[in-house]
């Protein structure tokens, strides 16, 4: 109703054992989709997520492109990128931030990213929050290798 959508991972009342990464995950790291500056087109932040050593999931907000690349994957943010009308920019418009280019990942300067993608694409943003939220969780406790996609 009033135009915000999230994506939650919530956590079922009965839960086989698991590590605590994992168990901590639920309800902890929402991802906010909201409206960009472009009719018809909407946002989700790009924030990997990384575990503290108390194996507490948390997210990194400002990277470089090079660094959210390495984070990610560079194949999967390509892959995302290469849906149809999805980009990933800069999250703030703001003159001194250089360019986002996966073909030419910048090393000098962290900022906030943001994958934009038309206000009618369900997927994009699931996808999205996979991606970035639960996979490093994943990989972190070992259920899935660097090598799985």
């Amino acid at each position: 109703m009033n135009g915000e959508r999230d994506l939650v991972l919530h956590k079922p009342t009965v839960v086989p054992e698991m590590p605590s990464a994992l168990s901590n995950l639920h309800n902890r790291l929402r991802s906010g989709i909201c409206a960009s500056a472009r009719h018809g087109e909407l946002r989700i932040m790009v924030f990997p997520t990384y575990v503290d050593t108390h194996g507490r999931p948390r997210i990194k907000k400002s990277l470089t492109t090079w660094d959210l690349a390495n984070a990610v994957g560079l194949h999967h943010l390509r892959e995302l990128t290469a849906r149809e009308s999805v980009g990933l920019a800069a999250a703030f418009d703001r003159p001194d931030l250089p360019p986002v280019d996966l073909d030419d990942p910048q090393h000098e300067k962290p900022l906030q990213h943001a994958l934009l993608f038309p206000d009618t694409d369900d997927e994009t943003p699931v996808i999205a929050f996979v991606r970035f939220r639960i996979v490093p969780v994943l990989r972190h406790i070992g259920w899935l290798s660097s090598d799985d996609d």
